[in-house]
């Protein structure tokens, strides 16, 4: 039975587990339990409920139905309240981004065409009391499981690089997570905080194989591989198997490798006879999102990455290796935000709530976990250009030491690891000593561990050549462009402005509507009713994104645009197609060109 199927019927006398419903809860397991009195005194409408364990969950009650699920939004995990503008009594609103949810149908409504969210099951007892179960997914490395054996020092390490980038040493096996090492992530927005290792790039070329997590460009860095494929084209790669292909830009990117291996998930991919490692997907971005659990003679280490949900959130218990992004700050929201509510104050405020509370579930899902090392990493990144001095100084990052400290005091015997570039941790002597100071080798004294130098205009330049194609003489590029793009039938007009580096209006720069409703471009707003987002975009990067067919990550998630709209909700429709879901072949510049011959 898939989530969400079973609806209670209230009018209907209570029923013990049916056959269907027994063999379901082999796979799951109770989360809050009612006794007929609590359950009698559920009120018409929603109700907020908490559990033993201070979980929280909703539950909905009318004449005919009931139905309940966790109280977590599915966009970013947020807290959900009630909804004052609701009078039906069917509506809740997340704090974090004020999403909205019909609790009468688990639909997300505010914004439209997005998730649904998951369910509860709702199992009656004969006493007329109630259980809230919850469906676990499936424990893939639970699949012929192995007794960890004794490790001797030296045999098992892991040494940090950079960001998201660290190489595990298992036996005479090397893996490289995650290479960023050079260059810029989304167009110009983000550079590296930590200065990598001398010897990272060799490093990366002796690898016997590279997980890379997902498309973004902090984890897959052309850049980076631009350089590893003159070295060593046929290096074996893994990505999992997601609806959006991990090198969908591969052919086009000038990056040539030649040994790519696309995996299903939760299959033990075999290395030699001890090493192995599978991949999972993420529970709210199952298109993109991954991450990984490698087995050395049964030790071991899970690296979620940037998972928003890793496999839903089931994952397994007492690792001996943990790692996780930390930050924050990762998003074009709020700070590519402005007018109306948005002013420096109120980012200020926001991003120090979310920080806290990304802060506060990092450490509760490590106390839940309980590995034996936690490593908060994927988050030391840093908006070095001087264009960006107002992103940097208002976004903010959580410092991994406050993690680490926090998780400290829930956990004393967790042995946590700050990361610096060169640093090693070798996982014998943390199973033996159980102390950091033993098993954690810091860099070499007078080692440089933080960038001052990110070769701005080598990449600018490259970036900004765009700006200069063929195919911006004819304006009828904007047609064309949004005419592959495909999104249609959408009530919103948009209006992109192309500025330069200070989001100043550019002379000569193109500034028009699009139409998404008809897919028409217009010179003045419709008269009919509409949503409308006005788009400020950096001239380079938004030509760039265009005259390549790349996803709006590099506009939205680089701070390389300015956003106001009207009225004040997110187009989750919109937003989704332009960073996820545009058409795998770039657009044909050749036949356009050709149709601008006189």
């Amino acid at each position: 039975m898939h989530l969400g199927e079973f609806q209670c019927q209230l009018d209907c006398p209570p029923q013990l587990l049916s056959p269907n419903q027994a063999k379901m809860s082999q796979s799951s397991h109770n989360v809050l339990k009612l006794d007929s009195t609590a359950v009698l005194g559920l009120q018409e409408g929603i109700n907020f409920k908490r559990g033993p364990e201070g979980k929280c969950f909703i539950i909905y009650k009318n004449e005919k139905i009931l139905r309940a699920c966790r109280n977590q939004c599915k966009h970013q995990g947020g807290l959900f309240i009630k909804d004052i503008e609701d009078i039906d009594g069917r509506t809740v609103r997340c704090t974090k981004h004020n999403w909205k949810l019909n609790v009468s149908t688990m639909q997300y409504v505010n914004p439209p065409d997005s998730f649904l969210q998951d369910e509860l099951e709702v199992v009656w007892s004969e006493d007329g009391g109630l259980e809230l179960v919850e469906l676990h997914p499936p424990e893939p490395w639970t699949v012929d499981p192995r007794p960890a054996e004794e490790l001797q020092p030296g045999e098992v390490t892991l040494t940090y690089i950079t960001h998201a980038c660290m190489e595990l040493k298992a036996g005479d096996k090397r893996m490289m997570f995650d290479p960023w090492l050079t260059g810029p992530a989304f167009s110009r927005g983000w550079w590296l905080l930590h200065e990598p290792p001398a010897d990272a790039m060799d490093r990366l070329c002796r690898a016997d194989l590279v997980y890379i997590s997902h498309m973004h460009s902090d984890h897959l860095s052309y850049p980076t591989l631009k350089l590893l494929a003159q070295k060593r084209p046929d290096i074996p790669i893994y990505v999992g198997d997601t609806s959006r292909p991990v090198f969908w830009y591969l052919d086009r990117s000038g990056v040539t490798l030649t040994n790519i291996s696309v995996v299903s998930f939760g299959i033990w991919q075999k290395v030699d006879e001890n090493l192995r490692f599978m991949i999972l997907m993420d529970g709210v971005h199952p298109e993109m999102d991954t991450c990984l659990i490698v087995d050395y003679k049964g030790h071991l280490i899970l690296n979620t990455v940037d998972c928003t949900r890793p496999n839903n959130n089931r994952l397994p218990h007492g690792v001996d290796v943990m790692m996780s992004d930390f930050a924050g700050g990762a998003s074009g929201f709020p700070m590519t935000f402005h007018q109306g509510k948005y002013t420096e104050t109120w980012k200020v405020d926001f991003i120090s709530t979310e920080r806290k509370k990304l802060l506060n579930y990092k450490a509760d899902l490590v106390k839940s976990l309980q590995p034996k090392v936690y490593c908060p990493f994927a988050g030391y990144f840093t908006e070095a250009h001087p264009s960006d001095r107002y992103i940097k100084h208002i976004n903010i990052k959580n410092n991994p030491e406050d993690l680490n400290m926090k998780i400290k005091k829930m956990c004393p015997n967790i042995i946590t690891w700050t990361p610096l570039s060169g640093s090693v941790m070798d996982l014998a002597l943390a199973l033996t000593n159980q102390d950091d100071r033993n098993c954690i080798t810091q860099p070499p004294s007078g080692t440089k561990i933080f960038k001052d130098n990110w070769d701005f205009d080598l990449y600018l330049d490259e970036l900004n050549a765009a700006i200069s194609s063929e195919i911006f003489e004819h304006k009828s590029w904007i047609q064309f462009y949004y005419n592959w793009a495909g999104f249609q039938n959408y009530n919103l007009v948009i209006r992109v402005i192309e500025t330069d580096d200070d989001f100043l209006p550019l002379d000569g720069g193109y500034d028009y509507l699009v139409d998404f409703l008809d897919n028409t471009f217009p010179s003045t707003r419709p008269q009919r009713q509409h949503s409308y987002v006005e788009i400020q975009n950096r001239v380079g990067v938004m030509r760039h994104v265009v005259l390549n067919g790349l996803l709006w990550d590099d506009l939205y998630i680089g701070f390389n645009n300015r956003i106001s709209r009207e009225p004040d909700i997110y187009h989750h429709k919109f937003w989704r197609h332009f960073q996820s879901e545009l058409p795998l072949s770039a657009p044909d510049w050749d036949t356009f060109l050709k149709t601008c011959l006189p």
